[in-house]
């Protein structure tokens, strides 16, 4: 069987604020990517996905655009951008862009058109509405940013929708002329080299269109997130967004061998639609699971369980384990742990996605109140939500600033980059990274190990297990997500085999009837024999 480039390979996720700083101003650039572009190469990843790096006041830090098909000169020029397509070719790797289809800034040339009276003909492109009856907003939809989801316009005397910051004012994908207009953009990108597409907060872009109340949420406690105390039933997950997505599928396959890939945090029973009727949505639905679940060997097994089970007929499998919204997985279950979420990842079945400096077990760093970036932080403080702590400047090496740049970061380094930084870390045979390369190395040598069948193997406790295999090869799967040692029996499974990586780095072809796992350790093993 035939497996696309997506499917055999691994997405590495650069945010270009924090990557590489080639100009000096503080910011990461692409001349900074293009200078970092063989260290990507050399880690065995096979796809650079990039945070948007388009025209924007960066309100949201891009996420707010005000040109779908330019590059904001904190990055570059389109020219630079193209000769970055160029060098990504040259070493074989592919180029996913970030596309934000929900919304754009209210400087966009659409949206400043559309505010000047009702009766423009970029009105209808954005969400409108007149106020409730008793005045206010029209209903209680609320900004995942905090408070209400409605701006009052008052020079037309109505509210315009934004489900983010009110610099952020959605767009209505209801109108044909939007669709059109978002579809050209993907084109754009893509005849200028792009292979796919990660599409932001893909679940939001329909909402009810009788602006109903979105119900209250009875499980929501004081101290959580303001957002999660309605249920988002008219405001996200609308059953007319399959077709939306089924049209940007069309779009990139008038392109060979694209891709897209769906930002979508919704349970699995609901993430699983977004693979659309007969394969016809997104490729990649984002599976987020391993970002929110607890971190111990049962929950995790049951969750692979699930997935497994509820992924349609064809559909590709994906696993996250870290991104720009979410803390760091050093942060979150410790750096042996990390070791080994590393190996889950990485031998798991489906497409894995990696987020720059996990490798090198980078952690999240506690961000002094007069550096905070994050609009989310600043709208709802003191409850953990900011997304700068996981977002600061990559750690090449242990010169002034992590070698990112010779200016102050736009974000503050973290203070253990003396020791874990690229730089130290590519010379220690024992180092995360030296086991993030071998895991990628192993992954791209042997097939079982990326596109193999999986099957699940019994376990208790603090183990998880499982094999991987892809005619002839077969390969176990073996994870201590405790601190006490394990020893495992191999007669069920083939009664010898070769343990070929530990994550501990000190084990390379050692042969074994039975699996002594210590605390903390993860192990790949070749199996010798098949079961009779």
């Amino acid at each position: 069987m035939s497996y696309a480039w997506w499917q055999r390979g691994v997405v590495y996720q650069i945010y270009p604020r924090s990557f590489s700083d080639a100009n000096t101003d503080g910011t990461g650039d692409l001349r900074g990517i293009l200078a970092r572009l063989d260290y990507c190469a050399s880690l065995g990843v096979d796809a650079l996905w990039l945070s948007p790096i388009f025209p924007s006041p960066m309100a949201d830090f891009g996420y707010d655009i005000s040109d779908y098909t330019n590059i904001d000169p904190v990055f570059g020029t389109l020219g630079l951008f193209d000769e970055l397509v160029a060098e990504v070719r040259k070493r074989g790797l592919k180029l996913i862009l970030d596309f934000v289809p929900n919304h754009t800034s209210d400087r966009h040339p659409w949206f400043r058109q559309a505010r000047r009276s009702r009766n423009d003909p970029k009105r209808n492109w954005y969400l409108w509405h007149d106020p409730a009856a008793g005045g206010g907003p029209p209903n209680n939809w609320l900004s995942n940013f905090g408070g209400s989801a409605w701006e009052f316009d008052e020079p037309t005397g109505q509210y315009y929708y934004h489900a983010f910051l009110k610099e952020q004012p959605d767009l209505n994908w209801r109108n044909p002329e939007v669709c059109a207009a978002l579809h050209d953009v993907l084109r754009f990108w893509m005849r200028r080299g792009v292979d796919g597409f990660r599409v932001d907060v893909l679940w939001h872009l329909i909402k009810d269109d009788l602006w109903r109340d979105n119900p209250p949420n009875p499980d929501y406690r004081p101290g959580q997130n303001p957002l999660h105390s309605q249920i988002p039933l008219y405001t996200t997950d609308r059953p007319e967004v399959q077709e939306v997505v089924a049209a940007l599928r069309r779009v990139t396959d008038e392109f060979a061998d694209r891709i897209l890939i769906g930002e979508i945090y919704l349970p699995v029973e609901r993430l699983v639609a977004y693979y659309g009727v007969n394969l016809e949505g997104v490729q990649l639905p984002f599976n987020f699971q391993l970002l929110q679940a607890p971190w111990n060997a049962r929950g995790i097994a049951q969750l692979i369980d699930e997935y497994e089970g509820k992924l349609p007929s064809g559909g590709w499998p994906n696993w996250v384990l870290g991104n720009h919204d979410r803390a760091r997985i050093a942060s979150r279950v410790g750096i042996d742990q990390a070791r080994v979420a590393a190996m889950l990842l990485l031998t798991l079945r489906g497409t894995p996605t990696l987020y720059y400096g996990d490798e090198i077990g980078m952690s999240n760093v506690p961000i002094p109140t007069d550096r905070i970036q994050d609009p989310f932080e600043k709208r709802v403080p003191g409850l953990g939500l900011g997304r700068d702590p996981c977002r600061t400047p990559m750690q090449w090496d242990a010169s002034a600033n992590a070698g990112f740049s010779a200016a102050q970061p736009w974000l503050p380094v973290s203070d253990d980059y003396s020791v874990v930084n690229v730089q130290s870390e590519d010379a220690d045979p024992e180092s995360i990274l030296t086991l993030y390369r071998r895991l990628l190395a192993l992954r791209r040598a042997h097939p079982a190990l990326s596109v193999g069948i999986y099957e699940p193997v019994a376990t208790t406790g603090h183990l998880l297990a499982y094999v991987r295999e892809e005619s002839p090869e077969r390969f176990f799967v073996a994870l201590n997500f405790g601190e006490d040692p394990y020893e495992l029996s191999l007669e069920t499974l083939a009664g010898a085999g070769r343990i070929i990586l530990s994550t501990y780095l000190d084990r390379d072809d050692d042969p074994v009837t039975s699996v002594g796992l210590r605390a903390n350790e993860g192990v790949i093993m070749r199996l010798t024999d098949r079961r009779s």
